[in-house]
């Protein structure tokens, strides 16, 4: 019986998590029909460009910046050095002349210490968070501004769009693909739980309670819930940006990222409370701790499959899936991904995520929080 309610315990947890909660978002959101008022308009906005080590792209992404379709008494540009030991700063500063801000952090204190540094030294209405590697569309600015005109709004999510379909390594783009559908869904249903980190905006009093050691985009939009605000996905402003270049690469971002996500929702697991913060609870439970559970309950439910693997037809077969999905997932690792056919590549990202998610708890109980971050090489 042990092993029986084993089963049936991690198959019903993982169910929900893939396949429930989309299915549970679908039908909340056509009954709410949740939407919110888009308008011109034009506050004071902050863009805030943290950069470590990035001379060979920085350029670009301020001439990226500096084109965008905004008024520039309205904008201000703040270009964050975070202890880069490259010309990152002399090329930025190249640009002061253009009204770009240019501020340094002669010690590595990572990316949001860096973010946190050019709040303290700005004054927009609207804060717009972005990465060296994200490319914005010319009136991607205007069109992210334009979804506080509704005041329910606290934050705003661009949407990813990965870049180069001829890498080989595509793990990311099949991830990025689901998760932006999902993101839909919970902006229908209410609000989401977290944000693209590439290009997103908040209100500047969202932004009043900071933590320079942890991911900005996950606790932005919760301090938004904690105020009564929501965060929304704008499907016409996109961050683009080029994959991860291998697996290697894919696995330490994953678990950098799960590392900061941890902490985040342990500090503010008060809004795990469906009783104060309703629904939004809920899809913080399911879409990240829920998540972050799905390895051990994978396990346990290989585990249970091959205990029971006499008990009955039912066992075996679900033990033959997981041998499949494991196995096809580990040829698609090992293997060259070019000579493998396209349907393991799921698998093989699944894998890889697990992976990382396991290795993330072992670093989170282990006290360890990346607070020094290592931009991700992309295409």
């Amino acid at each position: 019986m042990f092993w029986i309610g084993i089963f049936w315990l991690c198959a019903a947890f993982l169910a929900y998590t893939f396949v429930g909660y989309p299915l549970l978002l679908a039908l909340v959101a056509q009954r709410r029909k949740v939407s919110h008022r888009r308008a011109p308009l034009q506050p004071t906005v902050t863009v805030i460009i943290p950069a470590h080590n990035e001379a060979a792209r920085i350029a670009r992404k301020i001439e990226n910046t500096l084109a965008l379709d905004y008024p520039e008494d309205r904008r201000e540009i703040f270009v964050v050095s975070d202890g880069s030991n490259d010309e990152t700063l002399a090329v930025a500063r190249q640009y002061e002349s253009r009204g770009v801000r240019c501020l340094e952090l002669k010690e590595r204190k990572g990316k949001h210490h860096a973010q946190w540094l050019a709040l303290q030294a700005s004054h927009g209405e609207i804060v717009v968070f972005t990465d060296c590697s994200a490319d914005l569309d010319r009136d991607a600015l205007s069109k992210i501004v334009a979804n506080f005109a509704d005041p329910t709004v606290g934050c705003v999510s661009s949407e990813d769009e990965v870049l180069s379909d001829k890498v080989p390594w595509a793990g990311e783009r099949i991830y990025v693909q689901l998760e932006m559908a999902l993101r839909r869904l919970e902006a229908r249903a209410g609000s989401l739980v977290g944000v693209s980190g590439s290009f997103f905006a908040a209100r500047r009093e969202i932004c009043d309670a900071w933590h320079t050691t942890m991911s900005s985009d996950f606790f932005l939009p919760l301090h938004a819930a904690e105020k009564g605000l929501r965060t929304v996905v704008d499907l016409e402003c996109r961050g683009r940006y080029g994959v991860v270049r291998s697996e290697r690469d894919e696995l330490t971002r994953k678990v950098r990222t799960i590392v900061h996500g941890l902490d985040v929702l342990f500090l503010h697991a008060h809004l795990l409370n469906p009783f104060r913060y309703g629904f939004f609870a809920v899809q913080l439970a399911s879409h990240k701790l829920f998540r972050w559970l799905v390895p051990f309950a994978a396990l346990g439910l290989l585990g249970s499959s091959i205990a029971l693997h006499d008990a009955g037809a039912i066992y075996r077969l679900a033990l033959l899936a997981q041998a499949v999905v494991h196995g096809g997932g580990l040829l698609s690792l090992l293997l060259n991904p070019g000579s493998v056919l396209k349907l393991l590549r799921p698998a093989g990202f699944f894998l890889l995520g697990s992976a990382a998610t396991v290795m993330a708890w072992m670093y989170y109980l282990s006290g360890e929080r990346f607070v020094i971050w290592q931009p991700s090489r992309r295409t």
